[in-house]
């Protein structure tokens, strides 16, 4: 994805002219928007391939902006804020969030975390991958070019994050994925609350995937060490 267009939703003038100089010096297209009205408009009207978020916006909550471009977008959105409690995170990435980066932060973070987003679009798409554009394992089902999961006739209705974690683990079927490894294809790094945080996703997508949970039939879990896409007969 060559000069991906970013947009930068933040409403403290200093940081946000920081990201644009960021942006503008690395060649990336960039969008700027001060509110969380202004922002659902220019990511409804512009399409950006990249969403930077401070939750902390005048007029919505940064999360409340989420859900609502959740609604009906899988745009990457990751969220820059000064909210550095657990809780704050595990809201973002709940409400659909990508990725969590925490004020103050370093432009070479800023940049490593855009480029591992931007590296697993390309990945994701049709054009990316030479692999079959559908995955079938007993009643589950992954369109990968429509970016839908179905289990029997049912859509899933998944969050990005718990779509990009079924993807992951479908297209390693057999293998055991390590908290490690899934977390830094997921979030691009491994630190101890993304390993948390991916808990708390499998926990949710294994509601929605297994049709009894006491008897997991897809996703195997091996205790400390990670989980496992099982391959169903």
């Amino acid at each position: 994805m060559n000069k991906a267009t970013i947009l930068v939703v933040e409403d403290d003038t200093p940081v946000r002219n920081l990201i644009v100089t960021t942006l503008k010096t690395h060649e990336y297209k960039y969008l700027t928007a001060a509110s969380g009205s202004e922002a659902l408009m220019m990511a409804s009207s512009y399409n950006p391939d990249v969403i930077f978020l401070d939750l902390g916006l005048p007029d919505i909550d940064g999360i409340e902006v989420i859900e609502q471009i959740r609604s009906w977008s899988n745009t990457p959105i990751i969220v820059i804020s000064a909210r550095s409690e657990d809780d704050d995170k595990i809201k973002a990435l709940d409400a659909g969030a990508d990725d969590y980066l925490t004020k103050p932060f370093s432009v070479e973070e800023l940049l490593a975390r855009l480029r591992v987003t931007i590296r697993r679009l390309s990945l994701m798409s049709p054009e990316g991958s030479s692999e079959s554009s559908e995955y079938t394992n007993g009643d589950l089902r992954i369109d990968y070019p429509a970016g839908c999961a179905y289990l029997g006739e049912e859509e899933l209705k998944l969050t990005p994050i718990e779509y990009k974690l079924l993807c992951l683990l479908a297209k390693n079927t057999g293998k055991v994925l390590t908290h490690t490894y899934i977390t830094q294809n997921i979030w691009g790094r491994s630190w101890d609350n993304d390993i948390a945080s991916l808990r708390v996703f499998m926990a949710t997508l294994r509601k929605k995937l297994e049709p009894s949970p006491d008897s997991p039939q897809y996703i195997q879990t091996h205790i400390g060490i990670g989980y496992r896409m099982m391959k169903v007969e």
